[in-house]
């Protein structure tokens, strides 16, 4: 009998030990979570376009919803057009009076001259007459004032042609230039107040549901369409306190759902400096008494798309 027993211990000591040496690699429960884009616009209206519906798989800046728009598309042509007036008006400050407007003041200008030449002509010989005792005092004086006078409308007429061969003064230029300046930034503010009323998909994703329907009035911040960008879904799940110390942003994980053909690899993101209780969702008999910490992981933008947000997963640590 002692020597059976003798025989049997080893036998099982040998096999408690083989048991021991088996080391499976710890999984952890969690699931899939989506941080969801609501879209909506700045400004009011009624709906008037919705191309997408429920469940579509939609490109980046592909049209989502568009809102009525004809009071912004009024304004934004009213904006263009004071522009467009405004730098008008700088252009013509800017370059002085036209050709035709310069030849006029010329043509006055040569006028002058042979007005004032007529008369001195005209002084010369009263001078002379005046001298034979052919003429009176007064009419002499009157050839003197009639040639200063055309003398210095011939002055007059060569200033404005320097003037009107001049561009505006710097102030009035200076001027001018902040009205342009201020038509411009009324229509940078028309032509963003009507993109607001077309909204475009951020980046690709799919549409988890619209909150109008088309002919509805739409408040100013009000969300029409609820997506989900691929990039935005997440794996949540919770590791006890001795294994989140080893663990850090970077590093590899595996995914396994029902139904996945293979596991899904993904890259821990977050992981929380709080310790929580056992959360429901991972409720056991062994791990109820023990704290546990948060951790997100997220997967590739190419695998992401087999994942559903709410769907149970298991996480094995890499």
């Amino acid at each position: 009998m002692t020597r059976v027993l003798f025989i049997v211990l080893p036998l099982l000591v040998g096999g408690m030990l083989a048991g021991c040496s088996r080391h499976e690699t710890p999984a952890y429960q969690g699931y899939v979570e989506g941080e969801y884009v609501y879209l909506g616009s700045s400004q009011a209206g009624k709906l008037t376009q919705l191309p997408v519906a429920r469940g579509d798989m939609v490109r980046a800046d592909a049209p989502l919803f568009a809102l009525e728009s004809v009071d912004e598309t009024a304004a934004l042509e009213q904006a263009r057009q004071q522009l467009a007036s405004a730098r008008a008006q700088l252009a013509d400050i800017e370059t002085g009076k036209r050709a035709p407007e310069v030849n006029v003041t010329r043509a006055q200008l040569a006028e002058a001259v042979a007005n004032a030449r007529k008369a001195s002509l005209q002084l010369v010989r009263d001078e002379a007459q005046f001298k034979a005792g052919g003429i009176a005092k007064a009419q002499l004086d009157d050839s003197r004032a009639n040639a200063e006078a055309t003398a210095a409308q011939v002055r007059e007429m060569t200033n404005q042609v320097e003037v009107a061969r001049l561009p505006g003064r710097a102030q009035q230029i200076a001027a001018q230039r902040a009205q342009v300046a201020a038509a411009e930034a009324a229509l940078a503010q028309a032509q963003w107040k009507l993109d607001q009323k077309h909204v475009r998909a951020p980046a690709e994703g799919r549409i988890y549901d619209t909150l109008y329907r088309v002919g509805e009035w739409v408040p100013a911040g009000s969300p029409v369409v609820q997506m989900l960008p691929p990039r935005n879904i997440k794996v949540r799940f919770f590791v006890p306190e001795n294994i989140v110390g080893g663990l850090a942003p970077g590093r590899a994980v595996a995914i396994h759902c029902d139904g996945c053909a293979a596991d899904i690899s993904a890259t821990i993101t977050y992981l929380s400096n709080q310790a929580e209780y056992t959360p429901p969702v991972i409720y056991s008999n062994e791990s109820r008494s023990k704290l546990v910490f948060l951790i997100e992981a997220h997967p590739q933008v190419a695998d992401a798309a087999r994942l559903h947000p709410g769907q149970p997963v298991t996480v094995v640590l890499k």
